[in-house]
């Protein structure tokens, strides 16, 4: 295990997780098998500065937590939690999306359980509910997800396309701890 430091999101992280996620593309590209969903096509770098501009709005409005993973000084890895809802007075704000990034050369060494504890601890001060989507293929994740307590919560067959090969997901969810007091209506 590697020695990891995880905090906020700094603007100056968006040219190391930049390059971990364009390398995304290239692992896709020589046909390894890639956990997150991509674009057909590698966006270009204005609209990848465009996307890190929308996220750094996002955190200051309070929709989205934005935790990076360091490594000697740089960033490795990013877990975000982003309100479904469109705001925080949406009848969803109380749900989030989480969505995890780890540098190829620092998968399977503690990174990515750094950033979903402190993501997850951030998490129980603004959500009550948490999804992700998983490959099905995907099965250290999977694991990883269910050891912090997701658990699975729907099959979605075919969900992604690359070329011609189709690819199933499950959805997770996260009942986080200690939610409002009030009633649950099941309908």
């Amino acid at each position: 295990m590697v020695s990891v430091v995880v905090r906020p999101f700094r603007p100056e992280d968006a040219a190391d997780l930049g390059e971990i996620y364009y390398g995304l593309y290239d692992e896709r590209d020589a046909g390894e098998p890639v956990g997150i969903t991509l674009f057909t096509s590698r966006p270009s770098h204005e609209d990848e500065a465009a996307w890190y501009d929308q996220q750094t709005r996002r955190m200051a409005s309070g929709d989205l937590l934005y935790l990076v993973a360091e490594v000697e000084g740089r960033a490795v890895g990013a877990c975000s939690v982003a309100r479904i809802g469109p705001t925080a007075a949406s009848e969803q704000a109380h749900v989030g999306e989480l969505g995890i990034l780890v540098h190829r050369k620092m998968r399977g060494q503690g990174v990515g359980a750094a950033l979903l504890e402190a993501t997850l601890k951030e998490a129980r001060s603004k959500f009550e509910v948490v999804y992700l989507t998983v490959f099905s293929f995907n099965e250290r994740a999977r694991r990883l997800y269910e050891r912090f307590g997701f658990v699975v919560c729907g099959h979605l067959p075919r969900m992604a396309k690359r070329g011609d090969l189709y690819f199933d997901m499950e959805r997770m969810v996260l009942l986080l701890p200690n939610p409002p007091a009030g009633p649950v209506a099941n309908r």
